[in-house]
């Protein structure tokens, strides 16, 4: 199983709308995956609480049976719109792939 996590942190504002809104928006275009990506065998998504000030925005996690599953999920045409869709949104971001 590979396991998938990103973080982001948002700008504070994006594409005419704030950071909350943008963190909604995106919220919701990641969990789209779960349904449109068959590949996917998991998938979370979670914004920060705001009890460490200097945390991540937004956190995807979600679980592939094989390197093969994730790279069919990276390649998947709704994954890159939404990927694009955050690039706008995002001031940073950072990954980690590991296998369990």
């Amino acid at each position: 199983m590979i396991k998938h996590i990103v973080a982001w942190r948002f700008k504070d504002e994006a594409l005419g709308a704030t950071k909350a809104e943008n963190l909604a928006r995106a919220r919701a275009a990641i969990e789209s995956l779960r349904e449109s990506v068959p590949s996917v065998r998991n998938l979370e998504v979670g914004l920060d609480v705001g009890i460490d000030h200097d945390a991540w925005d937004i956190v995807l996690h979600s679980e592939f049976d094989d390197r093969e599953g994730l790279h069919a999920y990276q390649v998947h045409p709704e994954h890159v719109k939404v990927a694009k869709l955050i690039g706008e949104m995002r001031e940073s971001r950072a990954a980690v792939d590991y296998e369990v």
